[in-house]
């Protein structure tokens, strides 16, 4: 055993040991230790799918907005911010109330529950009646997702070694706009009226969201609760099991696994779940300059993706007389560029620096989101000129998200981490998510460009501060364990 209870020298640790119990580990150390291989590209692929749902579901929203605006849903352009907003204080709800329960009971059974509520909720959504039932679905399809980021985020962060962490969480959260990718071509098949009643075409799209979201409930089946989480709350002797299992699959592949650095052991106080008031300390006191950071990252890239993404389709329509039917194809450039900014980007994270980087794609975003806009309220471009410059906007504005949620996630300790997460996801969705999407529709609704150019200049300001937060006080974590960026709670 690598994990054992101190003062009960040569005996296997209990499957839980009591809370206080000091226990000694090289967990974290064995962790970061292993080469990149096949089992972190199936922790990847089973548990980052969500941010593929999460594209699908923005998406499909808002590919599909020509189509709810008929009847018999007869949406408004206020009905579709509202709805938009719903789905994000769902989000939100959601992020907050999983995100304590992941920290207290762990990250497995999490990822479970939340993906059940979103499979059951999106498809619920597809039996819609009115606005108020379309809002409801997407409030609980919104809490699903929200409760999925922060078991998510805190499970691959504390799966994957510390060398790729950054690229890693990245490209996870850029494969985003590979469900927007999906959703587009979903829009595109299910809004052809010569293929499909159009009545029956966006239920039909919002069902095949719930079917996707089945299929990855059985593909989750075999991840293993998170070995830093298990030791921590006294599980010694399983977070060890674990922890051998997943060394197995290397040695089995011929793979011979350098010894884990001694001096990386941990001592650790055992704890069944962390007081409320001690995780208002850590936030607030102890890292209360990653707290400022976080907080900026994500408002800013909150109010920019939500309020420029869910609302484009109204802008064609209303600016460019692209019909419903075709917001697909122009939301497909969104989401290429979306994607090959934190897949290209990415690696920078871990050699350039989290510092450098943050204020870099965060600045240049801002930059071009201004310039974007001035090129909008000039009426220089047509409909598919001003897509290819939003593509290069998103380029870096994508990279620049993606980072929000790692920097947050790798910056407060393990006990807090998932409720650290959700906390920051919410403060930055209810103030920047939220409103943005209800903004951006009241001023696309006038018709005038000057006023969504106000907009686009407060997104550009907002990413400004971002970045010059993140040059100033950003965490330089690439290539650090966990427990060096973030001291746990529990060390003794």
């Amino acid at each position: 055993m690598t994990s054992r209870a101190e003062g009960q020298a040569g005996a296997v640790a209990p499957e839980r040991v009591a809370a206080g119990t000091v226990i000694d580990t090289d967990i974290s150390a064995r962790l970061d230790r292993l080469p990149f291989g096949r089992f972190h590209t199936l922790v990847i692929v089973a548990l980052g799918i969500t941010w593929v749902l999460d594209g699908l579901e923005v998406t499909l929203a808002g590919a599909l907005v020509g189509a709810l605006r008929k009847a018999p849903m007869s949406f408004t352009e206020f009905d579709v911010g509202l709805a938009a907003s719903s789905y994000l204080i769902g989000a939100v709800t959601g992020a907050v109330g999983f995100g304590w329960l992941t920290d207290r009971i762990g990250r497995k059974k999490l990822f479970f529950i939340t993906l059940a509520l979103y499979l059951m909720a999106t498809a619920a959504t597809g039996l819609s009646w009115n606005i108020w039932s379309f809002c409801l679905f997407r409030f609980l399809t919104g809490a699903g997702i929200g409760g999925e980021y922060t078991a998510i985020n805190s499970t691959i962060q504390e799966l994957i070694p510390a060398r790729v962490r950054g690229w890693t969480d990245l490209v996870i959260n850029g494969s985003f706009w590979i469900g927007a990718a999906l959703g587009s071509f979903l829009s595109i098949a299910l809004l052809r009226p010569e293929w499909i009643d159009p009545a029956w075409g966006w239920r039909i799209a919002f069902f095949v969201g719930g079917g996707i979201g089945l299929v990855i409930l059985l593909l989750r089946t075999w991840i293993p609760e998170s070995p830093r989480w298990l030791v921590t709350h006294g599980y010694a002797a399983e977070a060890d099991r674990v922890v051998t299992g997943i060394e197995k699959r290397f040695t089995d592949e011929g793979i011979t696994l350098p010894p884990p650095d001694a001096s990386r052991r941990l001592r650790l106080k055992v704890r069944s779940h962390t007081p409320l008031a001690e995780v208002a300390q850590a936030m607030f006191v102890t890292s209360r300059r990653q707290t400022v950071v976080g907080l900026a990252l994500m408002i800013a890239q909150a109010f920019f993706y939500n309020a420029l993404f869910f609302t484009y389709a109204l802008v064609l329509e209303r600016f460019y007389g692209v019909p419903g039917g075709d917001v697909g194809w122009y939301l497909l450039p969104f989401a290429l560029g979306s994607f090959l900014g934190p897949l290209l980007l990415g690696r920078l994270f871990d050699t350039v620096g989290r510092r450098p980087m943050i204020a870099a794609t965060y600045g240049i975003s801002a930059v071009l989101l201004a310039v974007v806009g001035l090129v909008f309220r000039a009426d220089l471009l047509g409909p598919w000129g001003q897509t290819m410059a939003w593509m290069g906007v998103f380029f870096f504005a994508s990279a620049a998200a993606s980072s929000a949620y790692l920097t947050v996630a790798e910056t407060f300790p393990l006990e807090i981490r998932a409720l650290a997460i959700a906390a920051f996801y919410a403060i930055g969705t209810g103030i920047g998510g939220v409103s943005g999407p209800l903004l951006f529709g009241t001023l696309v609704e006038t018709g005038s460009r000057d006023l969504v150019l106000v907009g686009y200049l407060i997104g550009a300001a907002l990413m400004a501060v971002a970045a010059v937060v993140g040059a100033i006080w950003g965490t330089a974590a690439e290539g650090k364990s966990l427990e060096d960026v973030s001291k746990p709670l529990a060390a003794a």
